[in-house]
């Protein structure tokens, strides 16, 4: 009954309230998340070396496609689970769960037969074929475990999407900081007691996730959970199944760009590297992997900034779809201006923080002592880390605007504000910037993209308003 309690509050509490409430949780377990792969990456280049982490940034894309099916369902799933406890339908919520569960088990299961089977062309079409075979070899090494846990995760970050749509905020970020700190007690008890390099990071992320996993499946099976696991529905639903992916489309679609573009990247670095005026690493022979493994320190740092403005909107998820649901939505636009705000005050932070020490940043992330490519990858990241966050004080707006699109069902703009970002405004940038460029160039292609975006973004959320505006007078 409280959790009852507290589903109905979204239509009657403060909206500042309500938001810190979903979205402190939410903050901590987004950058919790993101900082699997920043563990990861600080050990393995501690423990193994710089040409380990350029192996690691080889596979990015490889994770992006996984993390897009399970965003899919995941993402999609809570906003109509979220939606449909607005109206009141708790069966219709059951019976989303249900068919999330069954969705996230068969995808999880075809992509990694489909990856494992195709590996190696796969690492060299993302490459571009430029990477070296140490490179290579790193990076196939850390994919095989990682892909042997792909159903576990997708299970796992799909049901704990549900759990916080569901009234349990606190609850799901408990259950992935037990996942980080397992990784984080495992990966250097792997690395450098067992001695197993980079794929005892690799069993590390598996493992923390198989038992997260474990505590998030039996959350769903007690019957004191709000919703929970019936087995009447558990059957395939063909209405519920084209809604989840109809509303999940849009994060799937950002993380198949984000794949995309993070192979062009990697492609770009690799073959024009170093052959830019202004390009600051010149080891002959090495500047593609130097500045490849450059890039995933800042990628990196980049993303766990989006993660934390992430997590402020799955905070705001609830709110939004609760009350476009209940059709309160003068509540609809206070919580979008209120995560608005939240948003650019985190992007703006990030901007400062990566302005002002990228070097102490970057350092992190290797064993400077071994000199040489090290040194190298610190001052390529710290040049990287400057350019890339220019415009980032804006780009909380863009990430909010974004995820109010899908929150409220309308995907199609939701992936359209999304993939024009990357496939419109960044693809031709780094095509062409590049080549005269080189590595300046792509890390220029980057903030003009973001300038694009965020006017694109601004004036389709003026023409929603308008529209919520006049749905709230009864004009439509």
């Amino acid at each position: 009954m409280a959790t009852r309690s507290n589903t109905l509050s979204l239509g009657t509490d403060n909206i500042g309230k309500l938001l810190f409430r979903y979205a402190a949780p939410a903050i901590i377990a987004m950058a919790s998340s993101s900082l699997y792969h920043i563990i990861d990456s600080i050990f393995v280049g501690h423990g193994v070396g710089g040409a380990a982490i350029a192996g690691m940034a080889i596979t990015m894309p490889i994770m992006n496609i996984a993390s897009a099916f399970g965003a899919m369902v995941g993402v999609g799933a809570a906003a109509r689970m979220s939606i449909r406890l607005g109206e009141g339908n708790m069966l219709a919520a059951e019976k989303t769960l249900a068919n999330a569960v069954m969705l996230n088990l068969v995808l999880g299961l075809v992509l990694m037969v489909v990856m494992l089977t195709f590996l190696d062309p796969i690492l060299i079409l993302f490459s571009g074929g430029n990477a070296s075979p140490e490179t290579l070899q790193y990076a196939r090494d850390f994919m095989k475990i990682i892909l042997l846990g792909n159903m576990t995760q997708h299970m796992y970050l799909g049901l704990n999407e549900q759990i916080r749509a569901s009234g349990y905020p606190q609850k799901s970020m408990r259950i992935i900081l037990t996942a980080v700190g397992i990784n984080l007690i495992l990966n250097p008890l792997f690395i450098f007691k067992f001695g197993w390099g980079i794929k005892g990071s690799a069993w590390a992320t598996v493992i923390s996730q198989a038992i997260a996993f474990l505590i998030t499946f039996s959350h769903f099976c007690s019957k004191s959970s709000f919703v929970r696991f019936r087995r009447q529905a558990f059957r395939f639903d063909k209405k519920i199944i084209i809604a989840i992916i109809s509303i999940g489309l849009a994060p799937f679609m950002v993380n198949i760009c984000a794949s995309i573009v993070t192979a062009f990247v990697n492609s770009a670095l690799l073959r024009y590297g170093g052959t830019g005026l202004h390009d600051v690493v010149q080891s002959a022979g090495r500047q593609g992997d130097i500045y490849v493994g450059a890039y995933g320190i800042v990628n990196r740092v980049v993303m766990l900034l989006i993660m934390v403005i992430q997590g402020l909107n799955q905070g705001m998820q609830p709110i939004v779809g609760f009350n476009y649901g209940a059709k309160h939505y003068d509540r609809v636009r206070r919580a979008l201006f209120t995560t608005i705000a939240c948003g650019m005050a985190i992007s703006t932070l990030g901007f400062l923080m990566c302005q002002t020490m990228p070097e102490a940043i970057a350092r992190a992330f290797v064993d400077s002592s071994r000199g040489g490519d090290e040194l190298q990858m610190i001052a390529a990241a710290t040049q990287g880390m400057r350019i890339i966050v220019m415009l980032f004080p804006l780009i909380g707006f863009q990430i909010v605007a974004g995820a109010f699109f899908q929150y409220i069902g309308h995907a199609k703009l939701a992936i359209f504000v999304s993939m024009t970002r990357q496939m419109l405004f960044l693809l031709p940038l780094l095509w062409t910037l590049p080549r005269w460029l080189g590595a300046t160039g792509v890390w220029m292609s980057m903030p003009i993209a973001d300038c694009a975006s965020i006017t694109l973004a601004a004036i389709l959320l003026s023409r929603e308003l308008r529209r919520l505006r006049k749905k709230e007078l009864g004009e439509l």
